[in-house]
Order: C-alpha cells, then structure tokens, then sequence
C-alpha cells in the first residue's frame, strides 16, 4: 500500500460514517448471497455480514471501539424496530386473540426454559456468577436484554453478544428442529422462534409467513417483557 493511500485509510478509519457504510454494505452482501441461493439457513444474512465485519475489523487491525462509534446508529435503530414489529401483530390481531390459552402457556414454559437452559449450561461448565448473570436474558431482544443484565449485576456487552448468537443459532437451526418434530402450524413456529431467537427468529419467521411473523413478534414482545419482570426477583431470591 502507498504511503497515500495509507494516510486516506487512517484518516478514513476514525470516522463513524466509514463504519456505518460498512455495516450496511455486509448485510447487503449477505442478503444477496442468501437469496441468490435459494435462501439457506446457514446463509443467513446477519451471520454473513457478523462473519464479513470480524474479518475486516481483524485485518486491518481496528479496535471494536472505533467500529462502534459508527454501528452505534444501527444499534439505536433496535429500538424503533423492535416497536415497528407491531404492524404484523395488528394485522393479525383477530387469530392471535383466538389462540390466546396456548400462547400464555408456550410464553411461560418457554421464557422459563430459556433462562434455566442458559444459566444451567454455564454452571455444568464452571462459569462464574457474573457469566451466570450475563446469559439468563440470552432469549430477550438486545435492547431488553443489556437493561436486565445491566439491572441483575451482569455484564451488557457479553450478553449483547450471547443474544445475537443465540438470535442467529435460532435462524439458522430453527426451521431445521422444527421439521424433524413435524411442527407445521405457523402459529407454533412463529412462537417458538419468537420466545427463543427474539429479533433475528422473527426476521426469519417473516419470511415464511406473515402469520408467523406476527406470533413471533408477539411472542419477542411478551418473552422480554415476562423475563424483564421474572429474572430480577428470580436472581433476589436466590441472592
């Protein structure tokens, strides 16, 4: 590399809008990636453009630090789609209110399951109580999740990171476990990739349906909500 083109790259490395440009340009990648063949789970495009952003960040030597100053715009974004996903679930309303008996079941079994599954896994390990503590909300939407682990003395940043990468497992795997249980109904799977692939699961229930898209948002919504109140007296009691 010339000693100018080295210069334009440190210059162009601080900036936030480089990062953001970025961010943007992999996701695009791994979407046309994803549907130029045909859509396959491990494909999905969040995990191509995770796998393309590590790769860069590690080869040209920047610190995650310097990448969020610019992805911390698409990270304030969550919010607002996190609340955009109401569209679906307005639109259908009328099902959702039909099924409303096993939707509080599934929700409570499964929010529970998540957290047990979770903390159960890093204790069989010999994780510490502040990894304990980071991966009970892993099945909750980001935003969510960094307030509980933040409010129950965790760390936010490991939980941000076991949220996506439970999010992505969800996406990638999910059709595939639901398949072989002969789980057909898109009420049911738009549930299970709900309480247990929050956001990511959703985006992926979306795209088989606009009724499982719906369930699944439905059931993000109700799994942060229900763990946002459960976790921290779970974890003050066991305290």
């Amino acid at each position: 590399m010339s000693l100018e083109m080295q210069q334009v790259w440190v210059y162009l490395s601080t900036s936030p809008l480089l990062w953001l440009t970025l961010t943007l340009i992999a996701y695009q990648i791994g979407t046309w990636v994803f549907r130029r063949l045909d859509c396959p789970p491990l494909l999905n495009p969040v995990l191509t453009a995770i796998i393309l952003l590590v790769v860069l960040l590690k080869v040209s030597g920047i610190d995650y630090q310097t990448y969020f100053k610019g992805a911390q715009f698409i990270h304030f974004l969550l919010g607002p789609a996190t609340v955009a996903l109401a569209i679906p679930l307005h639109r259908e309303i009328e099902v959702i209110r039909k099924s409303f008996l096993p939707i509080v079941i599934t929700l409570a079994v499964g929010s529970v399951t998540a957290i047990i599954s979770a903390v159960g896994i890093v204790w069989a390990l010999g994780g510490e109580s502040i990894i304990l503590l980071s991966v009970a909300p892993k099945s909750v939407t980001t935003p969510i999740a960094m307030g509980i682990s933040e409010q129950i003395g965790g760390l936010p940043s490991l939980t941000a990171v076991v949220v996506v990468l439970t999010g992505i497992t969800g996406a990638v795997g999910g059709d595939f476990i639901l398949n072989r249980l002969r789980i057909n109904d898109d009420n049911a799977r738009g549930m299970a990739l709900g309480v247990a692939s929050h956001g990511i699961g959703t985006a992926h229930a979306i795209q088989r349906s606009r009724v499982a898209g719906a369930f699944s948002a439905l059931a993000m919504a109700l799994n942060g909500l229900f763990t946002a109140l459960l976790l921290p007296v779970l974890v003050h009691l066991m305290g």
